[in-house]
């Protein structure tokens, strides 16, 4: 490992479905410092309207760390983690710019678009809806929110649409193929 590994950075962590929060408390309880970028949305459950504080970008947590071996091993042994994200080399460092610029985006309370790109064939699954559960193949956009996405069984498959925001990307070795 480099020396320049050694240094304390951001790093993006995958997690579990739904535990951001999880891993942020698990993390700050091992003394590491952790930023999990929330936004206010209105809850899109029928019976209320309430404005709840999501993470602003669904299965990802950011933790700075200098990989030491003994803290990267921490790190992943936290409840809800997956991974770091990186390539071959090992993880792959975020600017700090990038996470400042995150900080003051969330922090301003005003309204804060992201989006994820799927491509034709991304292993995806429905998260939230009446079709939470659903595990299949990302089809195409019916609009700017709106997906479609595809399940086959016995050689036949039925398609569904839901919102874009339902819907999460499978980590490796979901169904079919990856980018």
């Amino acid at each position: 490992m480099s020396d320049s590994r050694l240094l304390p950075a951001w790093y993006v962590l995958h997690t579990r479905s739904r535990f951001e929060g999880v891993v942020q408390e698990g993390l700050l309880k091992k003394a590491h410092e952790v930023f999990l970028p929330r936004v206010r949305v209105r809850s899109r459950r029928r019976d209320r309207q309430l404005l709840i504080d999501v993470p602003l970008f669904p299965g990802y947590v950011f933790v700075k760390t200098d990989l030491h071996p003994h803290h990267h091993l921490e790190i992943l042994k936290t409840a809800g983690v997956v991974r770091l994200i990186g390539n071959t080399d090992g993880p792959i460092p975020v600017p700090d710019q990038a996470v400042e610029s995150l900080r003051i985006m969330v922090c301003s309370g005003g309204p804060v678009a992201t989006g994820t790109r799927f491509r034709r064939g991304d292993s995806v699954m429905v998260v939230n809806g009446p079709f939470t559960g659903v595990t299949g193949q990302f089809v195409r956009y019916r609009s700017a929110d709106r997906v479609m996405v595809r399940i086959e069984a016995l050689g036949q498959y039925a398609s569904v649409e839901v919102d874009a925001a339902d819907v999460e990307i499978l980590p490796h070795g979901g169904l079919g193929k990856r980018r």
